[in-house]
C-alpha cells in the first residue's frame, strides 16, 4: 500500500515536471518558421517509418493485441502516408490571405497537448499524435496505456533523438514514465495544458471532456456493414474480411456486424464461407457468447485482438483450420445479444433483413447501441440508396465500397490519415473529422474594414429626405414645380 502511494506521489511530480518543460520547449518551437517545423516533422516521420517493425515487434509483445505485419503497416501509415497529406499544409504564421474580402487567417499553436494512447494501437497511435501536434507547432505530453508503456516510450526516446539531433528542444515530446490514473487525471486539468487528445475507452474519453480542458476524443465504433442487392457480392464479402482481420480487429473503425438483405441472404453466406469465415451453430454461439462478454456485461478483454483459432479455443469450439472470422447468426441488439457489440477481434454478427429500408434501419440500431456517430460501410452500386444512407445514418464516416478499417481512417479513401476520428455531437465529441493539424491550432483572423459605421444605418433612415411632401398644401406655383422636379430626381437617382 505504501508504494502504490509512493508511485501515485511519483507520478504526479513527473507529470508537473514534463508539463514545466514542456512549455519551455514549446516557447522556443512557437518562434520556428513554417520552414523549419516542416523540416523536423518530415524528420521525425523518417525516423518512425524507419523503426516501424521494431515498434511493431515491441507492441505485439507487449500487448499480445493484433500481430506485428499490421501493426507494421500501422506505423507506417501513421508516419510516411501521414506525412504525405499534411507536409504542405500551412499551420504556422500566415496560413491563407483573401485580399478581396480583406482577411488575413494566421495559424496560432495551442500550446502544450496532453496525448491520451490506448493499448489497442501503442506505436502508430504515438507517432500519429506526435507529428500532427508538432505539424501545428504545439509540444506534446503522452499519458500512456499500463499495458502499452514500454512500446510507447520507445516511440517517444525514438523522437526525442532525432530532435535532438537536428538541434530542435527535445521536451517537444515526452511521455509519462510511470503510468497512473492520478497522473492521467493531472495532467489533463493541469493549468498549462490547452488541449487532450483522447484515444482510447468510453470512460477515459467522458474523463477528458469534463476535466475542464478542451478535448477531441474518439469513442467506440460498433461499426455495421450494409450489403445491398445491387452489390458486387464477392468483393463486398472480401472488403468486409480484409477490414475485420486487419490486426485481428482491434481499430475502433473495423467492422463489427454485416446486414444483408433477405433476397442475396443465401449468397451473401455461402461467399463468407468460400472465403474462409465459419458460421456457429446455436450450441457454439452459446459458447462464443460467455467469452465475449464478462460477467458484469463488458467486453471481455482477453478476446481483444485475438485471432479466430485462438477464440475458437478460448470458447472451446473446432472450427477448421485458418479460419479468418467467426460469424453468428443474429437477430437482436443490445446487452443480450453480445455478438452485438464492439468486439475488437475477428468475430462479427449477421443481421438478415427483408429490404434496404429495415437494413437501415437495424444499422442505426446497431449505431445506436455503442457507435453512434462514428462509422457506417455500405456496399451498393444503387447511388440513390447510397445517398439515403448518408443522409439518414448518424455516422460521421459513411464508407462505400471499401473495408471500414482502412476507409475510415483515410487508408483507402481520400478521408485525413488519422487514428483519431471524432463521433461529432451525436457521439458526445467535439468535432467530426478525421483529425488533422488543422484540428491543433487558433486560426487568428486579421480583417481590414471594407465599409464605415455610416452604412449601417436602416435605409428608412438613411433615405428619410426623400419622403413624399404633401403636394396639395403648396400653394405657391413656382415652388409646387420645384418640388415635383426635386421629387423625380431623387426618385431617379436611387
Amino acid at each position: 500500500m505504501e508504494y502504490e502511494m509512493d508511485k501515485d506521489l511519483r507520478s504526479l511530480q513527473i507529470v508537473r515536471d514534463l508539463v514545466k518543460k514542456a512549455k519551455i520547449a514549446q516557447k522556443m518551437f512557437r518562434e520556428y518558421d513554417q520552414i523549419h517545423v516542416d523540416f523536423i516533422v518530415d524528420e521525425l516521420a523518417k525516423s518512425a517509418e524507419k523503426n516501424s517493425v521494431k515498434l511493431a515487434e515491441m507492441a505485439v509483445s507487449e500487448t499480445g493485441y493484433g500481430n506485428v505485419k499490421d501493426k507494421t503497416t500501422k506505423n507506417v501509415f501513421a508516419s510516411r502516408i501521414l506525412h504525405e497529406y499534411i507536409k504542405n499544409m500551412k499551420t504556422i504564421g500566415v496560413i491563407h490571405e483573401d485580399e478581396q474580402h480583406g482577411i488575413v487567417e494566421i495559424g496560432v499553436p495551442f500550446g502544450v497537448i496532453a496525448g491520451l494512447v490506448p493499448s489497442t494501437n501503442p506505436t502508430s497511435t504515438a507517432i500519429y499524435k506526435a507529428l500532427i501536434s508538432l505539424k501545428a507547432g504545439n509540444a506534446i505530453i503522452f499519458s500512456p496505456h499500463p499495458a502499452a508503456l514500454c512500446c510507447i516510450m520507445e516511440v517517444v526516446d525514438i523522437l526525442r533523438e532525432t530532435l535532438k539531433k537536428n538541434g530542435f528542444p527535445e521536451d517537444l515530446i515526452s511521455c509519462i514514465s510511470v503510468p497512473t490514473m492520478e497522473a492521467t487525471d493531472a495532467l489533463m486539468k493541469h493549468q498549462d495544458v490547452s488541449l487532450i487528445l483522447a484515444t482510447g475507452g468510453s470512460a477515459m474519453v467522458r474523463a477528458a471532456y469534463s476535466s475542464g480542458t478542451p478535448a477531441l476524443g474518439v469513442g467506440p465504433g460498433n461499426v455495421p456493414a450494409f450489403i445491398e442487392k445491387t452489390a458486387d457480392i464477392k468483393m463486398a464479402v472480401s472488403r468486409i474480411i480484409a477490414g475485420k482481420i486487419f490486426d485481428n480487429g482491434v481499430i475502433c473503425a473495423s467492422e463489427q456486424a454485416v446486414v444483408v438483405e433477405r433476397e442475396i441472404y443465401k449468397e451473401v453466406k455461402k461467399e463468407f464461407i468460400n472465403q474462409g469465415c465459419y458460421f456457429v451453430n446455436e450450441e457454439e454461439k452459446l459458447k462464443m457468447e460467455k467469452i465475449i462478454d464478462t460477467p458484469y456485461g463488458s467486453l471481455n478483454a482477453k478476446i481483444v485482438g485475438k485471432t479466430a483459432s485462438q477464440l475458437a479455443d478460448m470458447a472451446k469450439i473446432e472450427v477448421p483450420e485458418n479460419t479468418k472470422i467467426i460469424i453468428a447468426e443474429e437477430t437482436g441488439v443490445g446487452k443480450g445479444y453480445p455478438f452485438s457489440r464492439e468486439k475488437l477481434s475477428p468475430i462479427l454478427a449477421f443481421y438478415v433483413e427483408d429490404d434496404w429500408k429495415k437494413g437501415c434501419d437495424k444499422c442505426i440500431e446497431l449505431l445506436d447501441y455503442g457507435g453512434m456517430g462514428h462509422t457506417l460501410g455500405i456496399h451498393s452500386n444503387d447511388k440513390d440508396i447510397i445517398m439515403e444512407f448518408a443522409l439518414r445514418k448518424p455516422a460521421s464516416r459513411i464508407i462505400v465500397n471499401s473495408p471500414t478499417t482502412h476507409g475510415a481512417i483515410g487508408a483507402t479513401t481520400n478521408l485525413a490519415p488519422a487514428l483519431t476520428l471524432g463521433c461529432g455531437a451525436v457521439g458526445g465529441s467535439a468535432t467530426s473529422d478525421n483529425v488533422s493539424p488543422m484540428n491543433l491550432i487558433n486560426i487568428r483572423r486579421l480583417a481590414y474594414g471594407k465599409s464605415e459605421a455610416e452604412d449601417l444605418k436602416p435605409r428608412e433612415l438613411v433615405n428619410s429626405s426623400c419622403q413624399t411632401p404633401n403636394i396639395s398644401q403648396i400653394n405657391d406655383t413656382e415652388k409646387l414645380v420645384k418640388t415635383v422636379v426635386d421629387l423625380l430626381m431623387k426618385q431617379l437617382s436611387h
